[in-house]
């Protein structure tokens, strides 16, 4: 108790140890038996080998794929079930793949906080996935790192249903997280990279002096995203961590490719308060502490 007697505030809760949180993964199914059906993800290594843009998620990868390489490569990257009789059921991420990519993206994230780098964040996941980018964006902002927010507002249109469209409108969660809203100002879900390449465009116009040559006043030193948020940044250069379920091979083939420097596998899809402890194990590895 306090002089005056209360109880003290609670602090934070610590991060988890590894082993703790390798027993959270797997009972909240975040990673190990996971609930993405092993048919949905074969489905998306073909298309994704067939160069289905949708599912390239905005990367420029090489035509070699084939739908058993990137059978393949998922087996390596992500822990899925490397039998390619099994077509049916549930799948599998290895959890000790997503504790050492969670440890190399904290990592990377620690080294922008140190060297105070501009930063963009974003998903395609705004109903689950918001808690953590927040708490990671509010992190880098206290370290000193520029947050940036371009092209807030910018629309497009996405196809839905039965060739129907629907307009997408690119907002911030605070302190900048980008995602998509509808005109029915709910967030939705998205794999493409449209709105990352809209604000990189932004940014690349925003060049002062007048000169061609001249260089963008802010430019991403870091990106921290999934999907073709992620996609998109990681072709165009920009230092690249994300997310990724086993149903999403392309941010994977990127990183195979060099394109993308972190993907951690996990189920993207669980409640948004299953992903604290992971935010707090990133943040922790990152030399951080969350904030209010």
């Amino acid at each position: 108790m306090t002089a005056a007697g209360t109880p003290p505030a609670a602090g934070p809760k610590p991060a988890p140890t590894r082993d703790e949180l390798r027993a959270h993964l797997v009972r909240t199914m975040i990673a190990g038996g996971v609930a993405t059906p092993r048919q949905n993800n074969l489905l998306h290594y073909r298309r994704m080998a067939a160069g289905h843009p949708y599912y390239q998620f905005g990367l420029e990868l090489k035509p070699s794929w084939t739908e058993r390489s990137v059978l393949e490569m998922m087996v390596e990257r992500c822990g899925v079930d490397p039998d390619p009789r099994h077509i049916y059921g549930d799948d599998t991420i290895d959890p000790e793949i997503t504790l050492d990519t969670l440890e190399a993206m904290g990592e990377r994230i620690g080294a922008a906080a140190r060297r105070r780098e501009n930063v963009v964040l974003a998903t395609g996941h705004p109903a689950t996935l918001t808690p953590l980018y927040q708490a990671v964006a509010r992190a880098l902002a206290d370290a000193g790192c520029r947050v940036l927010t371009p092209a807030a507002g910018w629309t497009y249109e996405v196809e839905v249903g039965y060739g129907g469209l629907d307009l997408r409108r690119l907002v911030y969660a605070e302190p900048g997280v980008a995602m998509l809203e509808g005109d029915d100002y709910r967030t939705h879900h998205t794999h493409d990279p449209d709105p990352m390449e809209a604000m990189l465009r932004e940014l690349a116009d925003s060049a002062s002096g007048g000169s061609p040559e001249a260089k963008p006043d802010f430019w991403p030193d870091l990106a921290i995203a999934d999907h073709g948020w992620a996609g998109a940044a990681g072709q165009a250069g920009i230092d690249t961590v994300g997310f990724a379920d086993c149903n999403d091979p392309a941010l994977f083939a990127g990183a195979a490719e060099g394109k993308i420097d972190v993907v951690v596998p996990l189920d993207d899809g669980v409640a948004p308060h299953h992903y604290a402890p992971l935010t707090a194990y990133i943040l922790d590895h990152a030399g951080l502490h969350p904030t209010s």
